[in-house]
């Protein structure tokens, strides 16, 4: 299923945004909650304050008489419950209610220290502040202190907290979607230019294959439209290098329909029975050079367009097919009077490749050399292995004219003959091997013939040199 980059950066745009909301409304309530304990906490503290000054001793006896102003002001609260508690030395109840738990302090009392804890009380939770009163010691000089506590229930505290977190969370509910809005529209805003480029290019025509223009294009679009203006200008190339290839080739083509046509049209005129055969040889001679022509045309069509999806490549044992090839062409080279030789190393010399594609390649080598070596003439096919750079060499040499340096970089285009020479040919059998030799990776070299002697006929050597596979272990190997 294709994705959507608008929806993807929503996406992530958006779940941080609903992550982090409940999150932020948990650490609102924990504010807020602290923020409400803060006034109702000094409120209990000035409570058992005022009840710890309303203790006294008389005769050893403790009492804390509470005007009604006191009382009103401990019991000033409509919504929580209060509780307070006063208690001896023993902790024995002098006035308040009897049920307050006490606190768990082990240790030394501090006087008039006011303290706040959390407690529970006839099952509801309550906020407790006490605080210890000392009173006059004893014959035996005992300190004595007297407990002082005053609780309240959380109901006002809860109904602050929840009055904050209302008035924080509400306005949320309220910014929420309109930041969800404004976050669409900014998104789709800016990844407007996107949609601009799709219909600038959606408008062009199908043989527009100029550069898109990248002004006004953002920066972070603008690799891509360098890498679009990559691709369209390598397409142009592509297309000219085709328009040019199908014109070369039509032109091509003229030279032997025309010679066909001519000399068919001249044995139609002739009477003479001699004259009749000379001119059907010629026909046959020139059906011949279309027919070559055609196929060589093909073969360079069928290099071009090979890929290891459309043809997979497969073990193959190069000095095998080569002998194959050159068995095929010892006729043709014995009708020419040229000694074809074939050379092989002992062990097999493996490579990876499409074998089609590969006996096309060594074909039109041995036919280049052939073409080019006079009568008496030598041409020899070898096969060896380079087993310090792992690669398979196909060589193939004669003692023909050779190849000036300057000449040997153009040799490789299609159509490309070298001035003078009179030999007859298509100019496309070394484009071809060059077409195949990338298709399998390999490189393709050409030298002087290191064996020729003959200064005017200096000869020449194509090297193919092709990545080998290593070489199968036998049994006694493997063992």
């Amino acid at each position: 299923m294709q994705s959507s980059l608008f929806g993807e950066i929503l996406d992530w745009m958006l779940m941080p945004l609903l992550l982090l909301w409940p999150v932020s409304i948990g650490v609102t309530y924990l504010i807020a909650k602290s923020i409400a304990n803060e006034p109702f906490d000094r409120s209990l503290e000035d409570r058992v304050t005022v009840l710890a000054q309303q203790v006294k001793e008389y005769n050893g006896q403790l009492s804390a008489q509470l005007p009604y102003t006191a009382r009103d002001f401990l019991r000033a609260d409509d919504v929580d419950n209060v509780y307070f508690q006063v208690s001896g030395p023993q902790r024995e109840l002098v006035v308040g209610d009897s049920d307050l738990p006490l606190p768990d302090d082990e240790e030394k009392p501090v006087p008039w220290s006011v303290h706040v804890r959390d407690d529970q009380m006839r099952n509801t939770e309550v906020r407790v502040a006490y605080t210890y009163v000392n009173l006059q010691p004893q014959k035996t000089g005992a300190t004595r202190y007297a407990l002082v506590q005053v609780a309240e229930t959380l109901d006002k505290r809860s109904q602050l907290a929840n009055q904050i977190i209302k008035g924080v969370i509400l306005p949320e509910f309220i910014i929420l979607p309109i930041a969800l809005t404004l976050l669409w529209f900014a998104l789709a805003r800016g990844l407007s230019p996107l949609t601009t480029l799709q219909d600038h290019i959606r408008s062009r025509r199908s043989d527009d294959l100029s550069p898109i223009d990248s002004r006004g294009v953002p920066e972070e679009i603008s690799p891509l439209v360098r890498s679009l203006n990559d691709m369209l200008d390598r397409l142009s190339q592509s297309i000219q290098l085709q328009k040019r290839f199908i014109a070369d080739a039509a032109h091509q083509m003229k030279t032997p329909l025309a010679g066909m046509r001519m000399q068919s049209e001249l044995a139609l005129r002739q009477v003479s029975r001699d004259e009749i055969q000379r001119s059907l040889e010629q026909l046959s001679k020139s059906s011949e050079s279309a027919t070559r022509l055609v196929n060589q045309l093909l073969a360079l069509a069928r290099a071009e367009n090979q890929s290891p999806h459309t043809a997979p490549l497969k073990e193959i044992d190069l000095r095998e097919l080569a002998r194959s090839v050159v068995q095929d062409w010892v006729q043709s080279a014995f009708a020419r009077r040229i000694d074809l030789g074939f050379e092989e190393t002992d062990d097999p010399v493996l490579i990876r490749g499409d074998e089609t594609m590969l006996r096309e390649l060594t074909i039109n080598l041995i036919d280049n050399a052939l073409r080019y070596t006079q009568e008496n003439g030598r041409v020899t096919v070898r096969i060896r292995a380079d087993e310090e750079r792992n690669l398979a060499i196909l060589e193939v040499e004669d003692n023909g004219p050779g190849i000036a340096p300057a000449e040997r970089a153009h040799v490789f285009e299609r159509f490309y003959r070298i001035l003078g020479s009179q030999v007859e040919g298509s100019g496309l059998g070394l484009a071809i091997v060059r077409e195949i030799a990338q298709q399998h990776g390999a490189d393709v070299d050409i030298f002087s013939n290191p064996r020729s002697n003959d200064v005017r006929l200096p000869g020449c050597l194509f090297r193919i040199s092709i990545p080998a596979l290593p070489p199968a272990l036998d049994d006694g190997e493997s063992a």
